[in-house]
């Protein structure tokens, strides 16, 4: 959700990127959790794949990392089940003309190592995240702030350690000055990825990432590479969503397949995402404990825009190949009515939710004509990739069958073993066709699957789309007056990206999740993750 997200890449049948949601690698058979003992009482066991990256905030923005960042850590505002905002580490977040804020936090807040949490452990670490240097995923997330420029230059390396824009007032106050009105930071301060660091960190970044030490509900246990990974509840945690279990173990699965059948066996109490599979049957194998819910978050295919299918391409043949696609048919049938069709690039759960006209329309002889028009696809057959952990082949095979009976346009499946070497794919630029996007919300505002995917400088632009046009309508919506106006003028971004197609929308996601018996409280948040803290063991 990333996006979410995230957040957010999502990785699963149906928890796709923070983004997300992900089902990861490991054991294919009877995969009990072998390497790692048995789940330790009062612990709460879960399919969540192998993390991308190390275990930092900033450098995570895939639905399996994202689930550990969460639990280990807590960021100043969260949102509940409505995407409403929450306050969690921050006393209030105040701001007179959308580009000052002030930022006062709640005292006796510690790390798990005791250390305070303070306004320099935020302002650190967001100088930090930015810096160029350090290379991480979402720097671009601080681009806001005055002095985001020093710290991380399009060329060349940094002029200044810190950005200008943060100032600390006292031990609990700090500033954040923006170079224009953003009317929706507050919304923005929601993602994890804004977490703070304790001081430890600094010693040896690399190896904190492994053995991270956080503010959250959870502290670390243990990392048992491409198995599992354990957490143990916070008992001193100060925020409202302290852990109602003693601790989570996530565990590793090469498909979503054998996650299920754990569950039903009873050596898995969560599964995040039922595969096309077992989505039949699973509302009668699980009974109380099948979860099914909408969610903010949609699933799409991103062209990558520097391959040889679709460099250069006429938006044109990319509207008649979204023509082409029968959603309807495919989420009735394939996804077993488990999504809805979607009519536009952003979820109805966030606001300036639209329904778009035309391009998600089935329509066979327009599509043709369309791609006919735009001088079609270049050999006339194009892949899409994606991870064959997550539960996606059928629903693959099924769009490629839909296009290529409507326009006569071939397409093939282009799987990767697992979720984090389909990203690596992505981030290397090294996807020969379009890939299968998923995104989930970060914060429930429009700008979140907007300026997020498809601003020419964001990071989780991994189809290179770039168009000055739509960079320079975004400006106008970051420097509104009010956050309505501020979703306004996306919405007329999301309509120009319809005529510029960065990507084809599929459909919206809904959680197709499940528990067994030994666990109860088993919530749904607006991202479409398992609020793990709230889940008790019987």
């Amino acid at each position: 959700m990333r996006g979410a997200k995230s957040a957010k890449w999502v990785a699963g049948a149906i928890i796709v990127a923070m983004s997300a949601t992900a089902c990861g690698s490991g054991d294919s058979g009877d995969s009990k959790d072998k390497g790692d003992g048995n789940k330790p009482a009062g612990y709460v066991s879960i399919d969540v794949g192998e993390p991308q990256n190390p275990l930092i905030p900033a450098d995570t923005n895939e639905a399996n990392g994202g689930y550990a960042i969460r639990a280990l850590f807590t960021q100043l505002l969260t949102f509940d089940g409505k995407g409403e905002i929450v306050l969690t580490n921050a006393e209030s977040v105040e701001t007179a003309d959308s580009k000052l804020w002030t930022v006062k936090l709640k005292k006796d807040w510690k790390f798990h190592n005791g250390e305070a949490v303070t306004a320099k452990s935020y302002i650190d670490a967001w100088n930090w995240y930015a810096n160029k240097k350090n290379n991480q995923k979402n720097a671009y997330w601080f681009s806001d702030i005055v002095g985001y420029d020093e710290v991380h230059p399009e060329e060349g390396d940094p002029k200044a350690e810190a950005m200008s824009g943060l100032k600390q007032v006292d031990d609990h106050t700090f500033t954040i000055e923006l170079k224009t009105k953003v009317p929706y930071f507050n919304y923005k301060l929601g993602y994890s990825t804004f977490a703070p660091l304790p001081k430890v960190f600094y010693d040896d970044p690399k190896a904190f990432g492994t053995k991270p030490v956080g503010n959250g509900p959870y502290q670390f246990e243990s990392w048992d590479r491409k198995k599992s990974v354990q957490l143990k509840a916070y008992a001193d945690y100060k925020g409202p969503n302290k852990a109602q279990n003693k601790g989570l173990l996530f565990r590793n699965y090469t498909t979503v397949e054998a996650a299920y059948k754990d569950l039903v066996s009873g050596n898995l109490d969560i599964v995040r995402a039922v595969g096309p599979t077992d989505l039949p049957k699973y509302k009668q194998d699980l009974g109380e404990g099948a979860i099914e819910e909408a969610f903010a978050g949609v699933q799409s295919l991103v062209p990558a825009f520097y391959s040889k299918s679709f460099k250069d391409i006429d938006p044109k043949v990319l509207q008649g190949l979204s023509m082409a696609i029968d959603r309807d048919t495919i989420t009735k049938t394939v996804l077993n009515n488990t999504r809805t069709p979607a009519k536009g690039f952003t979820p109805p759960q966030v606001k300036g939710f639209q329904e778009l006209e035309g391009i998600t329309e089935y329509n066979p002889a327009k599509a043709k004509q369309l791609i006919q028009e735009g001088g079609g696809v270049p050999g006339n057959k194009f892949t899409i990739q994606y991870n064959s952990d997550g539960g996606h082949k059928e629903w693959i095979t099924a769009v490629c069958e839909s296009i290529r009976n409507a326009t006569g346009v071939d397409c093939v499946g282009d799987p990767k073993p697992d979720f984090p070497t389909d990203l690596e794919a992505r981030d290397n630029n090294q996807v020969k066709g379009m890939y299968r996007g998923g995104w989930v919300a970060d914060y429930p505002v429009n700008v979140n699957f907007l300026k997020e995917l498809y601003h020419s400088k964001a990071e989780s632009n991994s189809g290179r789309f770039s168009d000055k046009e739509i960079d320079e309508l975004m400006a106008k919506g970051d420097n509104a007056n009010s956050l309505e106006e501020s979703v306004a003028a996306y919405q007329e971004v999301e309509k120009k990206l319809a005529e510029k197609m960065p990507a084809i929308p599929l459909w919206y996601y809904r959680i197709n999740a499940g528990h067994g018996k030994d666990v109860a409280n088993v919530k749904v948040d607006f991202h479409g993750e398992i609020e793990l803290y709230s889940v008790t063991v019987k």
